[in-house]
């Protein structure tokens, strides 16, 4: 039979023995290694937000670049569009930039150099307009016999330069089509900035200023 071992008598510790036990290392992490590794941490997530900044400049300065579709000049624009009547001022279908583009007096011998941010194009005599209509986003084709656009979804009507004619016959489009910035270098080259769009301007009565009449009465209907 196993004899038990007599519990030894608790001892009060000696200022020795406390000393001792002062100088032992400590487990764990000490307070000097959990500051350092906080301020660690702050400073790498400072450095990531930094970052995270500097990415943010920097992306849509890039994004601007790639949204910048070169056209091309009239010239190509008149070639690449066959027999339609483009040099009359007919729009333009332009794919890469999903935008109709067209010479608004074609009187004018041609676009001007320069740019405008506005996407009105008066200045350089060529507007670009976003394919969708204002309404839900359909299309809107133009018409080769009376030079108009109309949206196939729910029959909204604009002019040649995308204006929205007024009146409930003329479709449910709160506005005119939108706008794209365009920039015509001095070579005669036009550029179109997809990345940014100006909302068209509200719509015209048929028969007031503003507004290109259709050059036939209920053309491709």
């Amino acid at each position: 039979m196993n004899r038990l071992s007599p519990v030894r008598p608790a001892r009060d510790l000696t200022p020795q023995a406390i000393a001792a036990l002062r100088r032992r290392p400590a487990s764990g992490l000490s307070r000097r290694t959990l500051l350092r590794r906080s301020l660690g941490v702050a400073v790498g997530v400072a450095t990531l937000e930094s970052l995270a900044g500097m990415l943010s400049f920097v992306w849509p300065t890039a994004a601007r670049t790639a949204a910048r579709v070169r056209v091309g000049t009239l010239a190509e624009l008149i070639a690449a569009n066959g027999q339609l009547p483009i040099a009359e001022g007919f729009p333009a279908f332009v794919p890469d930039a999903r935008a109709f583009v067209m010479t608004i007096d074609p009187g004018r011998g041609g676009w001007s150099t320069g740019s405008d941010p506005t996407g009105d194009g008066t200045a350089l005599n060529v507007r670009a307009v976003s394919q969708r209509c204002p309404h839900l986003g359909c299309r809107p084709s133009p018409c080769v016999e009376d030079f108009w656009f109309r949206c196939p979804c729910h029959q909204s009507r604009y002019d040649r330069l995308g204006i929205k004619a007024a009146g409930i016959e003329f479709g449910p489009a709160a506005r005119s089509m939108d706008r794209h910035p365009v920039e015509v270098d001095r070579n005669g080259v036009l550029t179109v900035d997809t990345s940014r769009v100006s909302l068209g301007p509200l719509p015209v009565v048929l028969g007031q200023p503003g507004l290109i009449p259709p050059r036939v009465p209920n053309g491709c209907t």
